[in-house]
């Protein structure tokens, strides 16, 4: 694929200014132009969606096209092109695309802007390919109310969302996420929990710096907005049903995400093995999710909560140091291991693990996203 010049950076950065002057009317104007050239290929309420995903792909994103972003956006268009049946007619969709973009972005757009459009839609073309013959069948998205907005730190939320259709996703699963306060722009983040009778998923989201979605999740997002889900995919922390094998499961930060999913999977189906969960954190106060944590230990007796507190001095010496040292006090030969947690830690697992005996099968790492 085509990389970007230096060359082409001022272009680039053009063309994400004229993108970022289209407003939201311009998604009706898309869809009209693709219906005017061939109707009946995107249904009129999943315009907007997929106009400012493909958008953002063809402009690239505020974090410097980072590559776990790229991939939740190809995701979800990837799966929008299968669904709706658009690989034949890609080229009508991203002519109709350039054209309502000139339209709207007037002043700002030129003729240069035109050619560095096509050249960037056409890196863009091959990627959406790949992803939909990767994305499988079904929905490309899922619309979804927010019910519950807990800030149990400054920096972190926990939201629980309705979905206005069931979302069909295993434990350990990943999914991306959008906010039409930032519409275009799709984060992966975990369900913390096993698929309940309700419908309803649990996303903990910690607020970072550079993070332009995490940060209006965790501060400005409240219940009654909506949000969008795209399509789970696997990560590698997802249980073989097949496999009863006792479970050392070790998180760091939100990272306890998908974990906590996975004890309470096992708790919908007890099946005789016994779980340790290491959760890590600086300080007790910043373990954010304790009281979830201390009524599941309670309810059930094959369930050991170990805190690992890495700077609290306060805390007790077979629970202060940093969650995979802890982990490996606790750590038994019959044991599958499921790392989730900041990338530190997961570096360090990768060489530390299996320096000590433990063999790959038994190790199970979030796999990053790339495209």
């Amino acid at each position: 694929m085509p990389t970007v010049t230096d060359d082409d950076h001022p272009a680039r950065v053009g063309l994400a200014a004229a993108w970022e002057s289209v407003d939201v009317r311009a998604a009706a104007d898309f869809w009209c132009t693709v219906e005017d050239r061939r109707a009946g290929l995107l249904p009129q309420r999943d315009a907007p969606l997929f106009f400012t995903a493909l958008g953002r792909l063809l402009v690239g994103d505020d974090d410097g096209d980072d590559p776990a972003s790229r991939a939740a956006l190809l995701r979800v268009l990837g799966r929008a092109y299968r669904h709706f049946d658009l690989l034949p007619h890609a080229t009508t969709i991203g002519d109709a695309l350039l054209a309502t973009v000139a339209r709207h972005a007037r002043p700002l757009w030129t003729p240069q802007l035109t050619v560095t459009a096509e050249r960037a839609l056409c890196r863009a073309t091959p990627a959406i390919r790949r992803a939909a013959a990767q994305a499988g069948d079904g929905r490309a998205w899922w619309h979804v109310e927010v019910i519950g907005h807990d800030r149990p730190s400054p920096d972190i939320a926990i939201l629980t969302v309705r979905p206005w259709r069931r979302l069909p996703f295993q434990p350990g699963q990943t999914v991306p996420v959008c906010t039409p306060r930032l519409p275009g722009h799709w984060r992966w983040f975990s369900p913390a929990n096993a698929p309940r009778a309700d419908g309803t998923v649990e996303l903990h989201v910690r607020a970072v710096p550079a993070g332009t979605v995490s940060h209006r999740l965790v501060h400005r997002v409240r219940p009654g907005e909506l949000l969008w889900l795209g399509p789970p995919v696997d990560t590698g922390l997802s249980l073989d049903p097949a496999n009863t094998n006792d479970l050392l499961l070790v998180a760091g930060g939100i990272g306890l995400a998908p974990l906590r999913a996975l004890v309470e999977q096992v708790a919908a189906a007890p099946d005789g093995r016994r779980v340790t969960l290491i959760v890590g954190a600086r300080t007790f106060t910043d373990l954010y999710d304790s009281i979830t944590l201390d009524k599941l230990q309670c309810a059930h007796d094959w369930l050991t909560v170990v805190p690992a507190l890495s700077d609290d001095p306060c805390a007790d010496p077979t629970e202060r140091g940093d969650a995979l040292t802890i982990a490996l006090d606790h750590h038994q030969p019959d044991q599958d291991i499921y790392l989730c947690g900041p990338p530190a830690m997961l570096t360090a697992a990768r060489s530390r693990l299996p320096a000590l005996g433990i063999p790959a099968a038994r190790i199970h790492l979030p796999r990053g996203f790339t495209c």
